[in-house]
C-alpha cells in the first residue's frame, strides 16, 4: 500500500511524522506522496482539512486517518502515545472505510462563461467586503428569500460543529447526505425579512445566491479565503463526491461532540 503522512509543521508533530513513516517503511509499505492510497495526517483538524484539499482529486482512491497532537478534533482520531498500534493496523489489519458528504460550490462571474467548482468538507462562506450582503437564495430552483446581512454560511454535516455551530446551527451526524444554511447577523424588520433560521437542505436541493448589490464579496472554502469581484452566483448543493476515512475502531461522532463541548 502507498502511503503518505502529513504534519502541522511543529516539532512535536514532525518527530511523530517521521517516526510513522520510518516504521510503515519498516513493514515493506511505499511511501508515495502523489497516488498515496491512505494519507495519515499529525496535528489536528486543520492538518487534516489541508491534505483533503491536497488530494481531493483524488477522492475515491485515497482514505484519511489522523492524529492530533493538540486537542481532541473531529476527523483526528488517534493520539501519539497509540502510534505504535495505529502502524500495525495500518501494515496488518483490514480497515473500515466510513464516507462524509461534502460540499460542492461552483462559482459564476458576470461576463465569464467559465465557472469555478470547488470541495469544501467544512463549509463555505459569502461575505460583502463592506456594508451589507443583499442576495436572493434560491432553494431547488425557487425563489425563497432575499438575504441582507453580514453573510451566509453553507455547511457539511461533519462541518456542523465548525462556524454553523458559532452562528446557532444544529448539529448534523456526518451521516446525514445534507447541506446546511445559516446566517451571519441578518436584518430584520418591518421593511426587510429572512426566515432567521437555519436550513437543512437534503441530497439533490440546491441553494442558488445571487448577489444583488455591487459589491466584492469574499468567498472562503474552509481555510481558504478568495476575493471576487462581479459574483453572478454561487451554487450549493451535496457533491457527488465523498471523503473517505479509514476507521480500525469504532469513533463515535456523539462521544466527540460530548468530549469537544460539554466535558472539556
Amino acid at each position: 500500500m502507498n502511503f503518505m503522512v502529513t504534519s502541522r509543521g511543529d516539532d512535536v508533530s514532525n518527530k511523530l511524522q517521521q517516526r510513522i513513516k520510518r516504521y510503515l517503511l519498516d513493514f515493506g509499505l511505499k511511501h508515495d506522496d502523489k497516488e498515496p492510497e491512505m494519507v495519515i495526517t499529525v496535528g489536528g483538524d486543520g492538518t487534516l482539512l489541508q491534505a483533503f484539499h491536497d488530494y481531493c482529486d483524488r477522492l475515491e482512491d485515497t482514505a484519511f486517518v489522523g492524529i492530533h497532537t493538540g486537542h481532541l478534533g473531529f476527523y483526528a482520531d488517534w493520539v501519539p502515545d497509540e502510534v505504535e498500534k495505529l502502524v500495525i493496523h495500518i501494515a496488518k489489519t483490514p480497515y473500515q472505510i466510513v464516507e462524509y458528504p461534502l460540499l460542492e460550490v461552483v462559482i459564476r462571474h458576470e461576463g465569464e462563461t467559465n465557472s469555478e467548482r470547488h470541495l469544501a468538507l467544512n463549509e463555505m462562506t459569502i461575505k460583502s467586503l463592506g456594508g451589507s450582503l443583499v442576495s436572493s437564495v434560491d432553494i431547488k430552483g425557487e425563489a425563497f428569500e432575499v438575504f441582507r446581512g453580514d453573510g451566509l454560511c453553507i455547511s457539511t454535516p461533519s462541518g456542523s460543529t465548525a462556524y454553523n455551530k458559532a452562528l446557532g446551527g444544529a448539529i448534523l451526524h456526518p451521516s446525514l447526505s445534507s447541506i446546511q444554511v445559516a446566517e451571519m447577523a441578518s436584518i430584520n424588520n418591518r421593511v426587510y425579512r429572512t426566515v432567521g433560521s437555519p436550513l437543512v437542505l437534503p441530497q439533490h436541493h440546491t441553494c442558488l445566491l445571487r448577489p444583488l448589490n455591487d459589491i466584492d464579496v469574499q468567498v472562503t472554502i474552509d481555510h481558504y479565503t478568495l476575493e471576487h469581484s462581479r459574483v453572478k452566483s454561487i451554487q450549493c448543493r451535496v457533491a457527488d463526491e465523498k471523503v473517505r476515512f479509514a476507521r480500525f475502531r469504532p469513533f463515535p461522532f456523539w462521544k466527540r461532540v460530548r468530549e469537544s463541548f460539554i466535558r472539556g
